[in-house]
């Protein structure tokens, strides 16, 4: 067995074990890192004239947008956010199969930007329930009839439903 092989074999069990220790939201995460990783391999073959190994990185990021991304919205609770995201998944999709077509390195790095984007927010969303239990923690250490823990309380209420939501 080669190097290049044992290297292979040895990030996919590092996969394996980041895929099986993951919660919902790191499994997301990890969606937007494979459709990053797949372009960027994309890049890398385009620019070397590889160009059935570009073809089939670009359809690998597309599945992961498609099957993965796209797939694990839930399009009865969203509401217009969920829509307009489903759309966007369906339009880095289409990018990426004219990328394909054209050989083109701008749409794929268009595509990885707004791949960072979203990954970025959907980073930031994950810190927010941290932040909320630190609040509700103070509440609750608080006395009831103190100002702040009323109003603290109905900022973590509003706080929780806007996590719910997304």
């Amino acid at each position: 067995m080669n190097a290049m092989n044992q290297l292979k074999q040895y990030s996919d069990v590092g996969f394996e074990t980041s895929v099986r220790s993951a919660d919902a939201h790191q499994l997301i995460l990890l969606l937007f890192q494979g459709a990053m990783l797949a372009i960027s391999a994309a890049r890398n073959h385009l620019q070397r004239k590889e160009i059935p190994l570009k073809g089939k990185s670009i359809s690998q990021a597309i599945s992961i947008i498609d099957e993965g991304l796209k797939a694990s919205l839930n399009m009865e609770v969203g509401g217009e956010m969920v829509q307009n995201l489903s759309a966007l998944y369906g339009y880095m999709s289409r990018r990426l199969f004219q990328a394909n077509l054209q050989n083109s390195v701008e749409i794929l790095d268009e595509v990885a930007g707004l791949l960072t984007e979203l990954k970025s927010a959907w980073e930031a969303i994950g810190k927010v329930p941290a932040a909320v239990e630190k609040q509700a923690v103070a509440d609750a250490a608080a006395p009831a009839t103190a100002p702040a823990a009323s109003s603290g309380a109905g900022k973590l209420k509003g706080r929780a439903a806007l996590y719910e939501r997304i």
